[in-house]
């Protein structure tokens, strides 16, 4: 016990009178970024940077808004719909849509047309729906109805929730399709 105290001291005494020659191996203004090193499936050693730092390029996408305008069955049916959508397109957009609408008490009867993207017009048409002059998905409000165009398809149809969209299934990011339009109820 004797013989290991005095090696602690002069231990800590180098530590604090010498700090720069701990960290030797690496300079102080090093612009390299440090690396992460690894074993590949192979076993071969890989390093990648590490990212220490705020990426300002990074694509954030702010959760949707509630308008106080909108019909509030409209955010019935947007959560209706995300309870029974499916992790993957079942190409039944339309018909997931028609029955949130139904479900939360939207519209009364069920809508006709068959084809998404012909959702718009019958729901303005026959169920009091209004067109919004909004051309980003990501700005229409919660329980908002979007319907996209296809040139020789159906189109795609689907209903904003507060963190993404869904129709048949669930997705953070909306139809890569031409919008069409959104429409709500007032």
């Amino acid at each position: 016990m004797h013989k290991i105290l005095p090696l602690v001291l002069v231990s800590l005494g180098c530590a604090v009178f010498l700090p720069a020659t701990a960290s030797a191996a690496t300079p102080p203004n090093s612009q390299l970024p440090p690396k992460f090193v690894f074993k590949d499936a192979s076993g071969k050693p890989t390093s990648i940077d590490v990212v220490d730092k705020y990426q300002p390029n990074k694509i954030v996408r702010p959760f949707a808004k509630i308008d106080r305008k909108v019909d509030p069955k409209l955010m019935r049916a947007a959560t209706i719909a995300e309870e029974r959508a499916h992790a993957h397109s079942r190409r039944q957009c339309w018909h997931y849509v028609k029955e949130a609408l139904l479900a939360a008490g939207v519209i009364k009867s069920r809508p006709t047309t068959a084809y998404a993207k012909q959702a718009g017009q019958e729901l303005v048409n026959n169920f009091g729906f209004k067109e919004l002059p909004v051309n980003d998905p990501y700005q229409a409000p919660i329980g908002s109805v979007l319907v996209y165009s296809a040139n020789r398809a159906a189109g795609h149809v689907e209903i904003r929730t507060k963190d993404g969209f869904v129709s048949d299934f669930r997705s953070k990011t909306p139809s890569h399709r031409p919008l069409l339009g959104v429409y709500v109820k007032s």
